[in-house]
């Protein structure tokens, strides 16, 4: 006979398994090899604003735990990102992947370019997790149960099919896969614990079903931007970007290039 426990997780499993992103036509398209190349650097230029967020929400969630033990653990995922010193962390892999796509880190650090659909999801993610209850903060994060899975196709994908981009880039996807499988691990068990209602198992799924709409509220904002004549996406194909070119296609044409 199965427990509220087990029952709850495979909820929140069932949640991560059939609302994550990697359902969204945008990721469809991504891994079947079919973006161009200012639709991947759109994506990789909108994405750093929620990565950068992601210490951000980690340390509003960190000021909710009450023992130091937990603390810990959730402060490691802060390091995990904004690195123990400069040039370390997921922050700066990103940048590195930017890099390796043609766009230059001022670029994407100066946020100039993010479409106002991104700012509005990332937002309302890390004012979620300053409002509500460690219970819901922590489930929201449960979107990591598929994060691995995500990860080794989009490697796969970018080696197979974005050939432009140099592969010192993919560090960040790489070092994700099994981040996601332990930060996942300590967060579900969290949930499972602190869950002991009917209640709180609601608020935990709806937490997780939440974040969902996050990431896909994000890629929509992405698919349907302009890349050429809509506010704050100037990111062209410009010469010699033809995804057909193969291995040493020059992303770096001068001015008005994405670089």
């Amino acid at each position: 006979m199965s427990t509220p426990r087990t029952r709850l997780e495979e909820r929140l499993r069932a949640v991560a398994q059939e609302r994550y992103h990697d359902r969204h036509p945008f990721n469809v398209r991504m891994h079947a090899g079919e973006l161009t190349p200012a639709e991947l650097r759109r994506w990789i230029l909108n994405r750093f604003h929620y990565q950068r967020h992601i210490p951000v929400k980690d340390a509003l969630i960190t000021a909710k735990l009450d023992t130091s033990r937990l603390r810990r653990m959730w402060l490691r995922r802060i390091q995990d990102h904004d690195g123990a010193t400069d040039g370390e962390g997921g922050i700066e892999r990103w940048l590195r992947l930017g890099e390796a796509a043609g766009l230059d880190r001022d670029r994407l650090l100066s946020g100039a370019e993010v479409v106002p659909g991104v700012r509005l999801a990332v937002d309302g993610y890390v004012n979620f997790c300053r409002l509500r209850d460690p219970l819901e903060a922590v489930a929201a994060s449960l979107t990591e149960l598929s994060a691995p899975g995500i990860m080794l196709t989009r490697i796969d994908a970018f080696e197979r099919y974005y050939p432009w981009i140099e592969r010192e880039g993919l560090v960040y996807f790489r070092n994700r896969v099994d981040q996601g499988r332990r930060d996942s691990t300590e967060a579900l068990d969290l949930v499972l614990t602190w869950a002991r209602s009917p209640a709180d198992e609601d608020r935990a799924v709806a937490a997780l079903a939440f974040k969902c709409d996050v990431l896909w509220s994000l890629l929509d904002a992405v698919d349907h931007a302009d890349t050429k004549d809509g506010p704050g996406t100037g990111i062209d194909d410009g010469p010699g970007t033809d995804l057909k070119d193969g291995p040493g296609t020059d992303l770096k044409d001068g001015p008005g290039e994405a670089t």
